[in-house]
This record gives C-alpha cells, structure tokens and sequence, in this order.
C-alpha cells in the first residue's frame, strides 16, 4: 500500500482559487495563498506541487509561507508524482528538497521516482537536497532497489548525514526485499 494520497475528488474551489493566487503577479497575493494552505494542514494536499513551485518564488514570505505549509501537507496525491519527480531535479536547492521530501512520504507509492532521486543523491549541487533524495530512497524501500549503486557510493561519502542516510536505505532495502 502506498502512502501517496488517492484523490477521490477534484480541488475544492478554495485550493484551487488559492492554488491560483500563488502564480499571482502581487507578493501579497502569493504569500497571503501560501499563508492560507498552510493553515488547511493536510487537507492542502491537491497543491502540493504548486507549493513546491512556490519554493521558488522570488518573495522570502511566500517562501516562508510555502514551507511551513509543505511541513504540514504529509503525503500529496497520486497524481502529483510525476511533477514532483520532475522538480527534484530543479535548480532550486528549495524546490528539490521539498520534491524530494513528499516523494519520500509516499514511500512506495513514489517507486516511479527513483532514478530521479537517485540522480539527486548523486549529483545535486546541493548537499541538503542530497542528503533528503538519499532519505526518500529509503522510504521508497525495495522499489528502490535500481539505486543499490548510488547508495552505496554514498555511503561512503565525506559527507555524514548522507552516508548515514544512504546507508539506512540500503537497510530497509534489506529488510523488505
């Protein structure tokens, strides 16, 4: 079973319309919207991708709003994995990072994912979003298992917490496959 959220219905119009007004031209509309997600809590998950997007925006409070609602989203809906494997790759350490992070709270569900975040772990110019594609890649477990080569250099890299995080996902690659 997966952890991703099976979308039973289309956005409410309150996400959507929120959705929306964080694309808007005016910082205050962007940041109010992001501000507005994160007090729906999980129930924000149908924006899941378009607050990852707003990681990026240029505005430090639509930023700030925009993670802390990502920090309470838990796992996005299905159909959001695709986007999110796509902006692992982005060059916002950010958008990465938060790509990474809700791909790893789908666990299996994210087995798509993969070479995405192995390509991360690998070669992401940002360490943190190196060390989350690592974490994801464990919570995806056996599924995970095309990235055995990428975790185990990782293992043995300089950097600590992304040897200690490859290194508990080639564990859990273990103990379920």
């Amino acid at each position: 079973m997966t952890a991703c959220k099976a979308v039973l219905q289309n956005m409410t119009p309150e996400i959507s319309t929120l959705t929306a007004n964080l694309t808007s031209t005016d910082a205050d509309t962007r940041a109010a919207a992001a501000e507005a997600l994160g007090q729906m809590a999980a129930d924000a998950a149908p924006a899941a991708v378009s607050l990852v997007e707003a990681c990026r925006d240029a505005d430090d409070r639509v930023r700030e709003w925009a993670v802390a609602a990502l920090e309470d989203l838990g796992p996005p809906p299905e159909d959001a994995v695709s986007k999110l494997t796509f902006l692992v790759g982005d060059k916002n350490p950010l958008a990465g990072y938060w790509s990474a992070t809700l791909l790893g709270r789908c666990g299996e569900g994210a087995a798509s994912a993969v070479d995405a975040l192995a390509k991360a772990v690998d070669a992401a110019a940002d360490a943190a979003v190196r060390q989350r594609a690592a974490w994801a890649l464990g919570q995806i477990g056996a599924a995970a298992s095309p990235a055995r080569g990428v975790l185990e250099k990782a293992a043995g890299s300089a950097d600590e917490r992304l040897a200690r995080l490859a290194r508990a996902a080639l564990a859990g690659m273990k103990e379920t496959g």
